[in-house]
């Protein structure tokens, strides 16, 4: 039994850092555990412009202790009015890594976004052109579709049309959670990948319903039935270079929360590495963890790995019910690796 891992220093391909005192609060908890995140767009008002963006990361870095070694990634936040050119600029002078597509109103901080791809194809077109990745929340918002089917239908109805009149386009599914989004991906050109969140290895939708409803364990994309996590779950540790780790946290305070329409986001950030490893020891795959964690992103998005390496260790982390405002993933229990 391995009781000791060490591997390459790893990333965050996808991070909500929010903003104002927020960010304050939840900014050292990735930057501790990870070299560079791709941090989302969606803030109020969303970051569609390279100023905007170069603001926000320097907003960033002044949130991150000064001893932590960490890379911001912008991301743009595409609308129905995004402008090719400005997004080619952000990606020429080093702003924008990716640029974001959130259907309008599909999760939070998305009512800025694309009501129709149809709208932002010149954009798209662009972004194949130059090698800018687009990052994709895959859900539709049709009233008339199950929330529980919203991933499945976005796949056959958006995703997989959009694969095949733009196959340069470096695309990546975001926090995926259906069977259907796993053989997608498998079946899908090398210009596709995916992020994987902790949650969505864990929890299945009973998580949120069971003896009550539990709002802490409510995110977009909510999590699916059993067969979904076990098919995710089984992607995640395959050693495939398509699935990388992606947390996905999204903090948002207790009172937003516990609420009459509460908000939608687990805040994983303080023990994201704690709770992946659990999975992949469970699973008998601790030797495809690096690859999950530390390389498989960087080869997607073309950049070099990290130098410097983390270790992590079997031994009880005790995780507090609350960490400030916010309750955090796997809140009150105790996970059996932690991060030396």
């Amino acid at each position: 039994m391995t009781d000791r891992l060490i591997i390459r220093r790893p990333d965050d391909w996808h991070v909500h850092l929010r903003d104002g005192a927020m960010l304050d609060h939840v900014a050292p908890y990735t930057a501790r555990q990870f070299a560079r995140a791709i941090i989302m767009p969606n803030l109020s008002p969303p970051v569609t412009t390279a100023s905007e963006g170069a603001a926000y990361r320097d907003r960033i870095r002044a949130a991150v202790p000064a001893e932590y070694d960490f890379t911001p990634l912008i991301v743009a936040y595409l609308t129905d009015h995004s402008d090719a050119d400005e997004m080619a600029r952000g990606h020429a002078e080093g702003v924008f890594t990716a640029a974001k597509l959130y259907p309008a109103h599909a999760t939070t901080g998305s009512a800025h976004g694309v009501t129709d791809v149809a709208n932002i194809m010149g954009v798209l077109e662009r972004m194949a052109e130059i090698g800018m990745p687009l990052l994709i929340h895959g859900e539709v918002t049709d009233h008339d579709v199950d929330i529980f089917d919203r991933e499945a239908v976005f796949i056959d109805r958006t995703l997989a049309p959009l694969v095949r009149r733009l196959p340069t386009l470096k695309i990546v599914f975001e926090h995926i959670t259906t069977a259907e989004a796993v053989e997608f991906v498998k079946a899908a050109p090398a210009t596709v990948g995916a992020t994987i969140t902790p949650q969505h290895l864990h929890i299945n939708r009973n998580a949120m319903l069971v003896g009550g409803i539990r709002p802490h364990a409510y995110c977009l994309p909510v999590a699916k039935r059993e067969q979904h996590r076990l098919a995710v779950r089984a992607a995640a540790v395959s050693g495939s270079p398509k699935f990388f780790l992606g947390t996905d946290s999204a903090p948002h305070a207790v009172h937003t929360k516990e609420a009459a329409c509460g908000c939608a986001g687990i805040f994983n950030a303080p023990h994201a590495l704690e709770s992946y490893v659990a999975v992949f020891d469970e699973e008998g795959a601790l030797d495809k963890f690096e690859g999950f964690a530390s390389e498989h992103g960087p080869a997607f998005y073309g950049l070099p790995l990290n130098a410097g390496t983390i270790t992590l260790e079997r031994g009880e982390t005790v995780v507090p019910d609350r960490v400030g405002e916010v309750v955090p993933f796997h809140a009150g229990e105790t996970l059996g690796w932690r991060l030396a």
